[in-house]
């Protein structure tokens, strides 16, 4: 059985190699690499669900929040910081943000240290109103100060100006610290609540990245994010580069522009192949059994002395830090933060569609459905465009029925990744590579 599944795995990835390659050929390595870089992005994604969902069941809806933190990362840690914000109201923004934190701490404690009655509940409305007008007062004349400079550019506080690299395990940091809230009051609910529960949560993070101006611009978009690889340009005016794509006969333009993907493309893969290998060893691990134990029955695995809740937390955690990961990568790969491309149908129904096609529960398995649902996802619609081109090559230019097939172009992704999902639920509902 394990050889068999071994040998089936080695046949589709291969497969999927054939589809990216045949892309380069027949369209261009521009485009395949492109493609690929995606590709390896969403494969991460992938991996932090297949690790909720997988591994312990988590039916989690929120990854396009946890995405977008991940973006938000990439902001902070490589913007230059704008001093002239931070001089007139960055101090002032700080401290509001410590006064709302230190009004929700104070609250918590009086509601826990102080005996049951009417005075405890008195004495914590006390504390959140009077601390929310403090708070709101600091904190909107600091914000208004900050937008206030030079909003057609800046408007914001900027990063911290360091290697857009550290942003990575920062945004990782950042989507993990999120999970751990939404997880200690989300993680007690049945599994649709708490799916509701994350979708909601999602919603509210894209909505304060696109508001909050002073935090990322807001929807101005924070661009020309610094890169971790050269830039065309300066590939195409070096002298060693320029002999060398010589030697080769290659144009200088496609080939800067070809290395620069490729450099993006090698740096994506060594973290994607570090996960997996991290991934394998806890699965196959006496943690991992734990875990899936868990799935498999709560009840038996919580009467073996098992903290179900406690485990549930950590893999929340664990799958939304990856998830922030990825988040970081994509918006260093896009050199922009812009929060309106953060749309549900992209960051969660398609990063599910991919565990489910693959395989829940086998890291390959969601390694492969990433590669292979996002070719079809960029591919299908030209294609498509290709296939209805034929069909109404011998109609009438003023037919009913050709208008209307050229116009179902447009709807050919949604239509052919819910007959991917439909055919795979069918006949393998187990995913193309199913768990062990």
């Amino acid at each position: 059985m394990t050889k068999s599944l071994d040998t089936r795995a080695v046949m589709l990835f291969a497969l999927v190699a054939v589809l990216f390659i045949g892309t380069g050929f027949v369209q261009s390595w521009n485009t395949t690499l492109t493609i690929l870089n995606m590709g390896l992005i969403s494969a991460i994604m992938a991996l932090g669900v297949n690790m909720q969902w997988g591994y312990a069941g988590l039916f989690n809806v929120g990854i396009m929040g946890f995405v977008a933190l991940g973006g938000l990362a990439a902001v902070l840690v490589s913007m230059p910081p704008v001093e002239d914000a931070w001089a007139a109201g960055g101090i002032q923004v700080l401290l509001g943000l410590v006064l709302g934190a230190a009004t929700v701490v104070g609250a918590i404690l009086v509601w826990t240290r102080m005996p049951a009655g009417w005075l405890r509940a008195v004495l914590m409305l006390t504390v959140l109103i009077g601390g929310f007008f403090i708070f709101r007062a600091v904190f909107d004349a600091g914000v208004a100060a900050v937008e206030s400079i030079n909003p057609a550019s800046t408007g914001y506080l900027g990063g911290l100006g360091l290697p857009i690299l550290l942003a990575w395990p920062v945004g990782g940091v950042l989507a993990a610290g999120a999970a751990w809230i939404i997880g200690k009051t989300a993680l007690g609910l049945r599994s649709d609540y708490l799916a509701i529960a994350t979708l909601g949560i999602a919603e509210i993070i894209i909505a304060v990245l696109k508001n909050e101006d002073w935090l990322a611009r807001g929807v101005k978009n924070v661009t020309s994010l610094p890169r971790p690889v050269p830039y065309e340009v300066d590939l195409q005016s070096s002298e060693a580069f320029l002999g060398f794509v010589g030697w080769l006969g290659a144009d200088p333009v496609t080939a800067s522009s070809v290395t620069v993907k490729l450099a993006y493309a090698g740096l994506f893969l060594v973290v994607l192949l570090a996960l997996i290998w991290l991934s394998e060893k806890a699965l196959n691990s006496p943690w991992g059994r734990m875990m899936r134990a868990i799935r498999d029955n709560e009840v038996s695995a919580s009467a073996m002395g098992k903290n179900v809740k406690a485990r549930h937390l950590q893999i929340f955690i664990l799958g939304s830090a990856v998830c922030g990961l990825a988040g970081a990568m994509m918006t260093t790969l896009d050199s922009q933060m812009v929060p309106g491309t953060y749309q549900p149908l992209r960051f969660t129904f398609l990063v599910w569609v991919m565990v489910i096609v693959g395989g829940s529960g086998n890291n390959w398995g969601a390694v492969l459905g990433g590669f292979l649902i996002w070719w079809l996802w960029i591919q299908v619609e030209p294609l498509g465009a290709l296939l209805m081109q034929g069909i109404t090559a011998g109609m009438p230019v003023d037919s009913w029925l050709r208008d209307h097939l050229l116009d179902a172009v447009a709807h050919m992704r949604l239509l052919t990744m819910g007959m991917i999902l439909l055919l795979v639920l069918r006949f393998s509902p187990r995913g193309l590579i199913p768990e062990r």
